[in-house]
């Protein structure tokens, strides 16, 4: 598809439904979302044992409808859903928790169906990351998810030295074993100072959600024994301050004094310190 021209309706019978699950509280399943699993005629599930207990819950009958689709065998899978979409079945999509494709299997296979021209559709539901966005108190307007981090070396020292320049609060996953190695290294590299929210456990009954500064977030880490999930929310870096009119005078007058013209002295100063033209040339007024 090139850019800018819109997708076609698919022409294919078959329908697949990603569908999200509870991140801890399995009442927090939608009446739409029990519907369209009762429904499906397949359900790709991340962990077959997690899903029987979710429609056993949901008094919903698994039969034989369950297939297994995880990080392991996703891209062997694909080939068995197109198949039964083909022949008109609808296939419903689920992870463990939450919703499938974010840091859980499924972004392929749905890359896969719409190429293959079926409809792919959603019900949306529980979502760890919004979760806890929303409740870490720091800012929602602007955020970024950054899922989990890579867990070793340059791929992990430059994913990290991308984010302390982020400006936007970040939302990161963490397995409860490298929780503590991950907050330690984005204190080290983001400063000791800035703002965490550290979620652990979301909506279920011991949830905890601890606010503070990076520096002692890693103290509280140490007391606190790994259980569950973790999601990490992060403060974006600060702007930067605005340079005093001093700096800017100060700046023009190096310029002018090595020889270049007012009017190239002023663009310079004003491209290196991120100022308004009208602000340097003010200066370049008083001087």
């Amino acid at each position: 598809m090139t850019a800018g021209e819109a997708t076609t309706a698919p022409t294919r019978a078959g329908s697949l439904v990603l569908v999200a699950t509870p991140i801890g509280n399995l009442g927090d399943l939608p009446p739409r979302a029990v519907r369209e699993l009762a429904d499906a005629g397949t359900i790709a599930c991340e962990d077959t044992r997690r899903t029987r207990q979710l429609l056993t819950h949901a008094g919903i009958p698994g039969g034989g409808r369950l297939i297994s689709v995880n990080d392991h065998n996703e891209a062997a899978q694909i080939r068995t859903v197109l198949t039964r979409l083909d022949a008109g079945q609808k296939v419903a999509v689920v992870s463990d928790a939450g919703m499938p494709a974010i840091s859980d299997p499924g972004q392929r296979l749905v890359a896969a169906v719409v190429a293959a021209g079926h409809r792919v559709e959603v019900v949306p539901g529980p979502s760890a990351a919004l979760a806890a966005l929303v409740v870490s108190g720091l800012p929602t307007t602007r955020f970024c998810f950054e899922g989990f981090l890579p867990r070793k070396g340059r791929a992990r020292s430059d994913h990290l030295a991308e984010l302390a320049a982020e400006r936007r609060t970040m939302v990161l996953f963490e397995a409860p074993h490298r929780v503590r190695q991950t907050v330690a290294d984005l204190a080290e590299v983001l400063g000791p100072q800035r703002l965490v929210a550290v979620a652990r456990e979301l909506t279920k009954a011991f949830e905890e959600v601890w606010r503070g500064a990076l520096a002692q977030a890693v103290e509280h880490l140490d007391a606190v024994a790994p259980r569950g999930e973790y999601v990490l929310v992060v403060a974006g870096a600060p702007l930067p301050e605005a340079p005093t009119d001093d700096a800017v005078e100060d700046a023009l007058r190096s310029r002018l004094d090595a020889g270049a013209d007012k009017r190239s002295a002023i663009a310079e100063v004003a491209s290196e310190l991120g100022v308004p033209k009208r602000q340097v040339y003010e200066a370049a007024t008083r001087l």
